[in-house]
């Protein structure tokens, strides 16, 4: 009945919300509302007595246990992403998901079920699946406000109680995540904790690629400039007949997606002063595009003029996550350059963009990754995340067996699993190398990992993590089928240049900022196609008309409840306290 209950509740409470917000982020989802017959049962149990109100979470114990396991058979559902990749595999039935089923019923008697969300819509789902009280027992989601916004509404278990009193049982889990991503999320008032935060093994973010085979045709040095990357741009659209040929008409010297704040993050980042202050930067930071950075307008009217220069793809706004047209066009052949994830190129074996260029262009045509950005100090700033800054573990409050999800996420903490689901097996889908060292074999059929290291399995893990760590940094030059160990090394080495951690800023729940990140994503994202895409004498007034509208939306009200908390917090200071 309480499931049921809660249903109700949640599915008014997020209707009512999307409804206020115009609706979800990509327009397709339908809103979540309850039916007739639950409301009716509903109003029965209320007034028989019961209480509609989320009951707390049950802190477990490990006194449940009986030598290491359950002395019955549970069940649990986890969350798992289907990207739809090209040739992939059942995320919800394979050799991996079968390894982690087995690895759970033998140790502690659990039985595991995998239940896809897709990746590109996950917040969608997951609001649709929360309201219905049919999420899984594990979620797993990039967006904090989501998880807060439920849990306000009493939809999400508080897992304080839970992970402190079972330590003891947790050892793989607590040593890897640490106090700092175990309790990232506690509220410093009232000690909630509504989410784990999974750990990044590497910080690295973004970087800028460039076809190193036309920079040889033409004769042109790697770019270290924005100045010396506008005139290779340059170049190359000039050229674009010597570098095509019949294909001339689709040259894309620079490409961008629709999501210019992630895509176009570098840039952006070295307009930003680098003595920025702590208190600054997170007072304009709920945006993690930073939209309301001082700097970022003039990083975009830089790309507003390139845009009208004829350097960037000019119908980057018109495709929005999944879509592949961007990536066949690089695989083709015909962009000079992009900014994206820090290994984008060398991802997905022999579906990658370098061995794409290779097959179909040439032994020689490669992406390289280059430093072109300077700040304002002549370095090359980058803000990195934090090893907090990676997906957020939650469990619903439908979820019935807290420690027995617990226990998964640290039997997948444990290093002889992380290693397994990251390197599969030997001969299969990699070779140990004379260094001892891991080199990657593309994989086919169902040793296919969907994800880069299997991460939408190893959720606490995100990067690269071999049980020795030094093997670990000799092993990432050689964690991508088919791609020189140079070229890899070299942009490891660029995503780390001048790197700046953003650092933690806790001062609690910021209550403006709830149900507020799919409506003001849509307005940023917008923002950022009209000012990039109109002509240079319109910018000025897009840009203000836009900003106006984000601030007033939303995000002015964000602006000032983040510097009231942090005055309440930390006082005047500009700076985060050290612990």
């Amino acid at each position: 009945m309480r499931k049921k209950v809660l249903s109700v509740l949640l599915a008014a409470a997020v209707c009512a919300q999307l409804v206020g917000c115009g609706g979800t982020s990509n327009g397709t989802s339908d809103s979540a509302g309850g039916d007739d017959s639950a409301a009716v049962e509903a109003d029965t149990q209320a007034e028989e007595g019961g209480s509609d109100e989320a009951p707390a979470a049950d802190s477990g114990s490990g006194d449940e246990l009986v030598d290491g396991k359950f002395a019955e058979t549970k069940h649990i559902t986890v969350e798992v992403y289907d990207r739809g990749n090209d040739g992939g595999t059942d995320p919800t039935n394979n050799m991996y998901t079968k390894y982690i089923q087995d690895g759970m019923l033998a140790d502690y008697n659990v039985e595991v079920e995998f239940k896809a969300v897709p990746r590109w819509t996950e917040v969608d789902e997951l609001n649709n699946l929360l309201a219905a009280s049919d999420a899984p027992d594990i979620c797993v989601t990039y967006d904090y406000a989501t998880i807060q916004t439920y849990a306000n509404m009493g939809g999400v278990y508080d897992l304080a109680d839970l992970v402190e009193s079972n330590k003891d049982i947790t050892p793989n889990l607590w040593n890897w995540l640490g106090e700092t991503n175990m309790l990232w999320d506690k509220d410093p008032y009232t000690g909630t904790l509504w989410a784990i935060e999974g750990k990044r093994a590497t910080t690295n973010r973004i970087n800028t690629f460039i076809r190193k085979d036309w920079l040889d045709k033409l004769e042109l040095k790697e770019p270290t400039t924005k100045a010396e990357f506008e005139e290779v741009m340059k170049a190359f659209r000039d050229n674009a007949d010597t570098l095509l040929g019949a294909d001339a008409d689709k040259m894309v010297p620079y490409s961008i997606s629709f999501d210019v704040g992630w895509r176009a993050a570098t840039l952006i980042e070295s307009f930003i002063d680098p003595a920025i202050s702590d208190r600054e930067f997170y007072v304009n930071g709920f945006d993690d595009r930073k939209l309301t950075e001082n700097g970022t307008k003039e990083a975009v009217k830089l790309l507003n003029q390139w845009y009208n220069d004829g350097l960037l793809w000019k119908d980057f706004a018109l495709y929005e996550s999944g879509d592949t047209t961007e990536d066949d066009m690089m695989k083709a052949g015909y962009v000079g350059a992009f900014t994206h994830n820090w290994d984008y190129p060398f991802r997905n074996g022999d579906d990658s963009i370098n061995a794409n260029l290779k097959r179909i262009v040439g032994e020689d045509a490669k992406f390289i990754a280059i430093d072109p950005f300077e700040d304002s100090k002549g370095g090359h700033t980058k803000y990195v995340t934090s090893t907090a800054g990676d997906r957020k573990i939650f469990f619903p409050v439908t979820n019935d067996e807290p420690l027995a999800s617990l226990l998964y996420l640290e039997w997948i903490s444990d290093p002889e699993h992380i290693q397994y689901l990251q390197l599969g097996d030997e001969g299969v889908t990699h070779e140990v190398l004379e260094d001892g060292s891991y080199s990657v074999i593309a994989a086919t059929g169902d040793p296919i990992m969907n994800s880069g290291f299997n991460i939408d399995y190893t959720i606490t893990c995100n990067g690269l993590n071999l049980k020795n760590p030094a093997l670990t940094d000799l092993s990432i030059s050689h964690s991508y089928a088919g791609i020189e160990p140079e070229i890899v090394a070299q942009a490891n080495k660029i995503a780390q240049t001048d790197a700046i951690q953003e650092k933690h800023v806790n001062v609690g729940a910021i209550e403006s900022e709830e149900g507020m990140g799919t409506a003001l994503g849509e307005k940023r994202d917008i923002m950022y196609d009209q000012c990039v895409g109109c002509s240079v004498d319109e910018f000025e007034a897009n840009w203000e008309k836009y900003l106006a509208d984000y601030l007033s939306s939303g995000g002015e009200a964000i602006q000032k409840e983040r510097d009231e908390k942090w005055v309440k917090l930390y006082g005047d200071t500009d700076t985060v306290p050290e612990n």
